[in-house]
């Protein structure tokens, strides 16, 4: 388990363009050590350069891709990634999709994380989409899965951080979106806690996004969060 709290929060860039992302990074400065770039920035032009710059100032970088397609292009695309440099990579946790990036990132430091269950679906999202099962089932075979296939973490939601933590053991990485400060908006989010309350339940890492980047003092806001997360690893 990581003892550095500034290591644990993830600052999420979900914005549309590079300029907007690393102005923000200039004014997060030492307070954040770990980005995630997501589809929004890839897609808008600049993401990738934005994570080899982050790189090469040593910060970490999450890229957040949710791989899904072909085992051919997925190995392939994962191997693509991990030249990057960057530390985290997601991909969606159906078990040949795993496999293939799993196979793609061999002799690399790039870490996979399988994504269970988005935190914006409850069990009537899943029962909508066809699914036989609600969210804790699914997130539970999903998660045994990952573990037996190699996989190095999950992205879950904080609620099932606790039970996972127990049934997994120390070793496999559970990040969680769904992570508001208290008095925050939930926004899109549907199974949400606080960083403290995750923390307690034995997540490693927190994505955090607009209680951060729509701040009108970002760095405040993200050394708040910092605290409370210190705050409860000690707890």
């Amino acid at each position: 388990m990581q003892t550095n709290a500034r290591d644990r929060l993830i600052t999420a860039l979900d914005m549309p363009s590079a300029d907007e992302a690393l102005a923000l990074v200039d004014r997060l400065g030492d307070a954040v050590s770990f980005y995630k770039i997501g589809m929004e920035l890839v897609y808008g032009g600049g993401g990738l350069a934005v994570a080899e710059r982050l790189v090469k100032a040593g910060k970490k970088v999450f890229l957040d891709l949710k791989l899904h397609d072909i085992p051919n292009t997925v190995e392939r695309a994962t191997a693509q990634v991990a030249r990057l440099g960057v530390h985290l990579l997601t991909v969606h946790g159906y078990p040949q999709t795993m496999r293939a990036a799993h196979a793609g990132r061999a002799g690399t430091g790039l870490k996979l994380l399988a994504v269970t269950v988005m935190t914006s679906y409850d069990d009537d999202d899943l029962i909508a989409a066809g699914y036989a099962e609600g969210v804790g089932p699914t997130v539970r075979r999903r998660a045994d899965q990952a573990k037996d296939i190699g996989i190095d973490g999950l992205i879950i939601s904080p609620h099932e951080a606790a039970a996972l933590r127990a049934a997994l053991g120390p070793s496999m990485l559970l990040v969680t979106p769904g992570v508001r400060p208290a008095g925050s908006a939930v926004g899109d989010q549907k199974r949400v806690m606080t960083p403290g309350e995750a923390i307690r339940a034995g997540a490693d890492h927190l994505v955090v996004g607009r209680p951060v980047t729509a701040a009108s003092d970002p760095r405040a806001a993200a050394e708040a969060i910092v605290a409370d997360i210190s705050a409860n690893l000690t707890a």
